[in-house]
């Protein structure tokens, strides 16, 4: 059907104007009696008929007689006659009758759930294709009249109201409709496969509708905490950590699918937090007293990974898990620490298990800051609980590195070993303890030439410079460069030995120690051969020709030799001590000898010559030999060279039999660390008092102990306080006890 319009248009022109008129020249038309044709008073009614028709036939899903073109030029000459609201309301009539018609067949349904919810999304689907068929009709008036009308809802609003109030707001379909999803939703949650599609259509549709929120997703969350509440208590018990922080990664994963397949993404949040909550939340303390521990010991790291990254999405979570993990490491370094029959392997077993906790910190706890610092607070907490003993096993621990004989490790190897030791050292608060024993050690290494590598001890002494300061390393420092001194002195000896006995037979080496550098040595009075007083004094009066006013004190228990020894099976050089030395040189004028004659002879304190023939008779290479035999050296025993004596090496090195550090050697080494502590405690007061002239009692000890590097008991302070009155340094206020004044 078309419409035709017959507009009468009167053109008034000016011939005269027209032929004077210029090319380009504007020329002026004037419309007069411009008159809007009526619409013929029958043809709403029939157009309506036809539109009519053809809304019910896409309803129907029938075939549209009337082409479309048509249809829509209808409606736009209907809505440019003035018939847009009157056409608006016939369609909104129809379709409501349509939609109340549709309802129906939901009312009373004896069909399952899964039907139930197909034959709902078949009504929307079908609901939204015939309201876009019918816009497309009605698009002029749309696009007109309905956005001239803001209290007017769009066609395509007005489907969906319809279909929200007639249909699925309809208590009994809504019931249905929800109790159905939910049934998908359990079923799935329980291992069972579900079309995912439609519910992904039904729950886009309630969100399509804006009743998503309101009548779905409250009672699915409900839902949701009810199963991972009851969930979450049942596996809690029944497995062990590992399987169950497995079982809560799967379930997130879920839902996390559910949500990218079907679930509308303003669930996203409630429904993660809520899994989050009574999966790990309600079971927080649980998952860690229960796992964390048996974690840790079996190093079993990528649970660790998962458990932190499971713990991380709750609030409480990461704190805790530090709190425990910190918990589990002073435990476990406790037990390393103040067990005596670990000393042995104390430091071995902190190296390896600060690797293991670092590989955790580092891989696990993504390098969390919070669990770095934890860790090293921790180390610090329990190495410290046995004042004093961890300090003297690192320094053993590096001094059986350094020593010579050790081929563990390649250089790089040490080098790396030797930065792992000094992250335990810097722990350590007693680190002059640790001084006082690697300088001891130190000075062995040095006199006798243990040391391995001199490039790794001076690596070692640069780290301990790097962590203490030069204070620190000044005493250590000053052993090295005796030793240099040393080699450049002998050098100008031996010159000088070569002028004043040009055919001397021994070959003799001295080392110059300055005192306050190195540890205090026992002096020992032994009788030396005449040759070796000889040398003596050559060197003695070579020296002193070089530096009057010094004095030499000799320290023959630091001493060793090498001796050229004469066996049957042929001859053979021996390394030995300078003790063992003078006990082999009585065999070159008797066959025989008692221990008695030995003691006499060379006058070596009773228990180092009982060591010193147990090195030499009793040990592996037994160059004497004793009667009655057996391994302890008794008064009466006698002493034969041992001729017979053979080794496939020929030069031989025989160690002394080290007696296992005594107790009262640690006590001396602890008595000289206890009496530095003494002075640095004193010298510490009296610089402060000198500032500060007067301080309480408590104001004293506060600035004390920022100022001291080792630990110190309040007691021992008021003790060394009490000393310092005695001696005039402080004096008591009369008034107040409490407050000390320095005496200038």
């Amino acid at each position: 059907m078309s419409l035709c319009e017959t507009r009468r248009i009167n053109v008034m022109t000016n011939d005269s104007q027209l032929s004077a008129s210029k090319p380009g020249t504007a020329k002026k038309i004037v419309i007069k009696n411009f008159e809007k044709p009526k619409l013929p008073v029958e043809y709403l009614p029939k157009t309506w008929d036809k539109l009519q028709e053809a809304v019910v036939a896409i309803q129907t899903s029938k075939n549209i007689s009337t082409p479309l073109e048509e249809l829509y030029k209808a409606v736009e000459n209907l809505c440019s006659h003035k018939a847009a609201a009157q056409l608006y309301d016939y369609l909104q009539s129809l379709c409501e009758k349509h939609v109340k018609y549709n309802v129906n067949q939901f009312i009373n349904s004896d069909t399952d759930s899964l039907m139930f919810l197909k034959l709902l999304d078949n009504c929307w689907q079908a609901h939204c294709r015939q309201m876009i068929m019918i816009r497309s009709i009605f698009l002029f008036l749309d696009r007109t009249y309905v956005l001239q009308n803001a209290a007017i809802l769009s066609i395509w609003d007005m489907g969906l109201e319809m279909f929200r109030n007639y249909i699925i707001s309809n208590p009994q379909v809504q019931s249905r409709a929800v109790d159905g999803l939910l049934q998908l939703v359990e079923k799935e949650r329980a291992g069972e496969s579900v079309d995912r599609c439609l519910l992904k259509s039904l729950l886009r549709m309630l969100s399509d509708l804006q009743i998503y929120k309101e009548v779905f997703e409250g009672k699915f969350l409900q839902a949701t905490e009810e199963l991972y509440a009851a969930e979450g208590q049942r596996l809690m018990q029944d497995q062990e950590v590992p399987a169950y922080l497995s079982h809560v990664d799967k379930r997130l994963n879920e839902e996390w699918e559910r949500l990218m397949h079907y679930l509308d993404q303003s669930t996203k949040r409630p429904l993660i937090q809520c899994v989050e909550k009574q999966l790990i939340s309600e079971h927080l303390c649980n998952i860690l007293q229960k796992g964390l521990d048996q974690l840790l010991d079996e190093n079993r790291t990528t649970e660790l990974s998962l458990m932190y990254n499971l713990l991380s999405k709750v609030k409480e979570g990461l704190p805790e898990l530090c709190s425990y993990f910190n918990q589990y490491i002073k435990k476990r370094g406790k037990v390393i620490v103040t067990n005596p029959e670990k000393d042995k392997t104390m430091v071995q077993e902190l190296l390896d298990f600060k690797d293991q906790l670092d590989v955790v910190v580092m891989q696990c706890f993504q390098k969390n800051e919070k669990f770095v610092n934890s860790l090293k607070e921790a180390f610090e907490y329990f190495i410290n609980q046995r004042p004093n003993k961890p300090a003297e096993l690192i320094a053993k621990f590096v001094d059986s590195k350094l020593r010579a004989g050790n081929k563990e490790a390649t250089e790089e190897e040490l080098e790396r070993l030797l930065d792992k030791i000094m992250v335990l050292f810097r722990f350590i608060h007693g680190k002059d303890v640790f001084e006082a024993f690697y300088k001891k050690d130190l000075a062995k290494r040095l006199l006798v030439g243990k040391s391995a590598s001199v490039d790794a001890e001076k690596s070692m002494l640069s780290k301990l410079k790097q962590e203490c300061g030069a204070g620190f390393t000044s005493k250590l420092e000053g052993m090295f460069k005796d030793m240099e001194l040393s080699k450049e002195l002998m050098l100008a000896f031996k010159q000088y030995l070569n002028n004043t006995m040009p055919h001397g037979k021994i070959d003799m080496s001295v080392n110059i120690l300055t005192m306050g550098y190195w540890p205090t040595y026992q002096t020992w009075e032994v009788n030396l051969p005449q040759e070796m007083v000889e040398y003596q004094d050559v060197f003695k009066k070579f020296y002193l020709g070089k530096h009057s006013g010094r004095k030499l004190q000799w320290q023959p228990n630091l001493g060793h030799c090498l001796l050229k020894a004469n066996f049957t099976s042929g001859q053979k050089e021996l390394l030995v001590s300078l003790f063992q030395t003078l006990v082999l040189l009585m065999f070159n004028d008797a066959d025989e000898v008692s221990f008695e004659d030995i003691k006499q002879s060379t006058t070596i304190e009773d228990n180092e010559l009982r060591r010193t023939l147990q090195s030499l008779a009793c040990g592996k290479a037994r160059v004497i030999l004793k009667t009655p035999k057996g391994r302890d050296v008794n008064n009466g025993d006698k002493f034969v060279f041992n001729s017979e004596f053979k080794n496939q090496l020929f030069r031989i090195k025989i160690n002394q039999i080290q007696m296992k550090e005594t107790q009262e050697e640690q006590t001396n080494t602890q008595e000289r660390v206890f009496q530095d502590r003494q002075y640095q405690i004193d010298a510490a007061i009296v610089r402060i008092m000198k500032t500060r002239k007067s301080l309480t009692h408590n104001l004293l000890l506060t600035e004390l102990y920022d100022q001291l590097k080792f630990p110190v008991k309040p007691t021992d302070l008021k003790k060394r306080i009490e000393s310092l009155i005695e001696r005039d340094y402080l004096e008591r206020d009369k008034d107040n006890t409490n407050q000390y004044h320095y005496v200038a």
